[in-house]
């Protein structure tokens, strides 16, 4: 494949990473190899990139995806023949991709939900809605595929009550308010997500419930469902989520990844009708990070 550098400055292996789909790492073993090229010869990875330089790099053959059942603890909150609700840990990914072939929500769904729904296909089985890898918390799953357009269509009509507790840098000058900026893939780093004028609508609330002085205790509302939206939102307006490797800065609170919780849950029962609500505890690293935070004041 080739690409054509529009603005200098970066070094080829980050050029590489941010431009491409190829990570840093295997940016990295393709230029040590010599597969890389910069306008016909091989460069080092420190190399800086010109504008107008043309590069040309080796696209990795697709890894094999496939579930497997994999008996993985799970915490299901709640279940009945149409719909089930899981307490996702920390750190764990929803499905099956490129670099988590195993260890994911999915293989856990497939070893103790024996029905979930198929309308997404073999590899997101009963999965409705997504949450990131870091980011703890409640996930809504269909058991069947009536449940699953049910859920959806739901989510879509913006019904589903989710809510996520969070910490954030800084102390936010009101104590609520409303985030409405559109999100979409970023111009500049094609891994990220950024507001940008060409994204999809993207609405999210917020409340604060405790101030630390250089943090702050954020309950936050999803009206719509962009991918990391919270996350993109919080650093858009200048309080990033805390540990937040890849919108937040690089002095931040130490834990696993973002301080970020999917809290509470509500939907619309697919079968009966009924409203169901559900709430799921914040890890251990988010309650002994609070602790702190309230002893230093």
């Amino acid at each position: 494949m080739e690409i054509k550098i529009e603005t200098g400055g970066l070094r080829l292996d980050k050029a590489l990473s941010d431009l491409t789909e190829l990570s840093r790492s295997l940016a990295n073993e393709q230029i040590k190899s010599g597969q890389v090229l910069v306008n016909g010869q091989v460069k080092k990875a420190k190399y800086t990139v010109q504008e107008g330089d043309v590069v040309t790099y080796q696209v990795p053959e697709p890894e094999v995806l496939e579930y497997v059942a994999e008996d993985i603890p799970l915490e299901i909150i709640y279940q009945d023949e149409d719909v089930a609700v899981v307490n996702k840990p920390q750190g764990m990914v929803v499905h099956p991709s490129v670099g988590h072939t195993s260890g994911t929500l999915v293989n856990a769904l497939m070893y103790h939900i024996k029905d979930l729904s198929g309308i997404n296909g073999v590899l997101r089985p009963g999965i409705v809605h997504r949450i990131d890898k870091d980011t703890s918390g409640l996930l809504m799953i269909a058991k069947n595929d009536d449940a699953h357009l049910a859920l959806a269509q739901e989510l879509k009509d913006k019904k589903s009550l989710r809510k996520y507790w969070a910490i954030v840098h800084g102390n936010l000058p009101n104590d609520r308010g409303v985030i409405e900026a559109p999100i979409g893939r970023s111009e500049k780093d094609r891994k990220k997500q950024a507001v940008t004028a060409k994204g999809k609508p993207a609405v999210t609330r917020f409340q604060v419930l405790e101030r630390f002085g250089d943090y702050s205790l954020l309950e936050l509302q999803l009206e719509t469902g962009r991918t990391h939206q919270i996350r993109v939102h919080m650093a858009y307006i200048g309080h990033p989520v805390a540990g937040d490797e890849v919108y937040g800065p690089r002095k931040t609170l130490k834990g696993h990844g973002q301080f970020l919780h999917a809290k509470t849950l509500g939907f619309t029962h697919p079968k009966t009708g009924e409203t169901m609500e559900f709430t799921a505890d914040i890890p251990d690293i988010f309650k002994q990070t609070l602790e702190k935070l309230r002893k230093e004041q």
